[in-house]
C-alpha cells in the first residue's frame, strides 16, 4: 500500500491491517475523496450503500470463482476415477479372452487326442457286455461236424456285438451253419469272425473302430439259442483260440 494510500484509508478510519484487498483499499480511498471535498458528515448513504455493494459483489464472485474451481477439480477427479476402471476392465477383458482362448485350445487338443485314441488300430474292446461263455475253443460235441472252433458267448437276444478292433469289414452275409456272420480284417491282417447273428448292421467295405456296432446277437444257422460264436484267424483262414489272443489285447473275457 502506498503512503498516500495508506494515508487516505487513516484519515476515514481504516487501519492498515483492516485492508484485506484491492477492493477494500480502493473504496477506502474513494471514502476519503469524498471526506475530503464534502466532509466527513456530508457522505451520504448512497454512495456508501453503492460502495458496500461492490464488496458484496466482489465476495460473491469470489465464493462463484472458488465453487468453480473445486467443480473443475472434482469433475477431473471423477474422470481419472472413471479411466481407471475402463482400463482395469479392459485388462479384464483382455485376461478373460486369453483364458478362454487357451481353453478351447485345450479342449480341442483333448478332444482330438480322443478322437486318435477311439481311431487307433491297437484299442481293443470286448464284443458284448452281459455274456457267459457256454462253450470253448477245441472243445468237442455232437454239435459240431468237428472241434469247437472259436468261442461262444450266450446273450440275450438282439444284445449289441460290436468289433473287437479297427478294421474293414470283409463279409456280412448268411453262411450256412455260421448264420448270418460277420468278418472284420484288422490292421495286422488278422481276421475276427462274428457268427449267429440276428440282424447286420455294416456292410463289406465300411471302416469301422473299436466297439462300433456289427449287429445283434441271434441264433441263426445252427445254433441251440441266442449266442455269438467268436474266432480269431490270424492268417484270415485257421482259426486260434480266442482267449489268450483277447488277453494280449488287454482284454479278459
Amino acid at each position: 500500500m502506498t503512503a498516500a494510500l495508506a494515508a487516505a484509508a487513516g484519515a476515514v478510519g481504516f487501519s492498515h491491517s483492516s485492508l484485506a484487498s484491492p477492493t477494500q483499499a480502493n473504496s477506502a480511498v474513494n471514502i476519503a475523496a469524498l471526506n475530503a471535498t464534502m466532509g466527513k458528515a456530508e457522505l451520504s448513504a448512497v454512495t456508501t450503500a453503492r460502495i458496500e455493494r461492490r464488496q458484496l459483489a466482489t465476495r460473491d464472485s469470489s465464493r462463484l470463482q472458488l465453487a468453480q474451481t473445486a467443480s473443475v477439480k472434482k469433475q477431473a477427479a471423477a474422470d481419472r476415477t472413471a479411466k481407471a476402471r475402463a482400463a482395469k476392465l479392459d485388462a479384464y477383458r483382455k485376461v478373460t479372452q486369453v483364458r478362454a482362448t487357451a481353453l478351447a485350445r485345450a479342449k480341442a487338443a483333448a478332444e482330438k487326442a480322443e478322437l486318435l485314441k477311439l481311431q487307433s488300430a491297437t484299442r481293443a474292446e470286448m464284443m458284448l457286455t452281459g455274456y457267459r461263455i457256454t462253450a470253448t475253443f477245441g472243445q468237442g460235441g455232437t454239435r459240431w461236424a468237428r472241434n469247437h472252433t472259436g468261442t461262444d458267448f450266450a446273450a440275450d437276444l438282439g444284445t449289441r456285438i460290436g468289433a473287437v478292433m479297427k478294421g474293414e469289414v470283409i463279409q456280412a452275409e448268411f453262411s450256412g451253419p455260421y448264420g448270418r456272420q460277420v468278418k472284420v480284417r484288422h490292421t495286422d491282417g488278422t481276421v475276427t469272425s462274428y457268427s449267429h447273428m440276428n440282424s447286420f448292421s455294416v456292410s463289406v467295405g465300411d471302416l469301422v473302430y473299436a466297439g462300433d456296432k456289427l449287429g445283434e446277437v441271434g441264433s441263426s444257422g445252427n445254433s441251440t439259442g441266442p449266442h455269438l460264436h467268436f474266432e480269431v484267424l490270424p492268417d484270415g483262414e485257421t482259426a486260434i483260440n480266442p482267449m489268450p489272443w483277447l488277453r494280449d489285447h488287454g482284454l479278459h473275457p
